[in-house]
């Protein structure tokens, strides 16, 4: 796919970067936070391991989609990177590429950046603004907070 775009994102998190990385390995946490409101999370898988699959069953406003991919790195409390397909694509056998960075700032927070690569050129919009108001999310949970959809 030589037309492929990649979306970045940034923010400052309200957590050390063990504490924000754990989120992306929780469930029941990202349950809570993954996925922009009002689409949300039904169910997760989460295997964390190399190879291991993540799974998000959502319910984009009534329709279902099926996200799934696999670890590529696993590295506490620094690095993810996993692949992500969506059931909803034109070619739903497309496979991107999720990298998940995360960098100490100040004494209790975290630069948290995602790399999401070799997505259909026609999703870039919503990808882009998919992963801010996902990041918001994230950082109310973090914050103490809980989001609401």
């Amino acid at each position: 796919m030589n037309d492929a775009v990649t979306v970045r994102v940034r923010r400052v998190m309200p957590a050390v970067p063990e504490v924000v990385f754990d989120q992306w390995l929780d469930p029941e946490s990202l349950e809570e936070w993954m996925c922009p409101n009002p689409v949300r999370v039904l169910d997760v898988t989460v295997e964390p391991r190399i190879g291991g699959s993540v799974r998000f069953d959502v319910d984009a406003s009534g329709t279902r989609v099926l996200i799934t991919g696999q670890f590529l790195t696993i590295d506490r409390p620094k690095l993810l990177r996993f692949t992500w397909s969506n059931s909803n694509w034109p070619d739903p056998t497309v496979s991107s590429v999720v990298n998940v960075a995360f960098e100490p700032v100040g004494d209790e927070e975290t630069l948290m950046s995602i790399e999401h690569s070799l997505l259909p050129p026609e999703e870039f919009d919503s990808f882009h603004n998919g992963w801010t108001l996902t990041f918001d999310q994230l950082a109310a949970v973090l914050d103490g907070g809980r989001c609401t959809g």
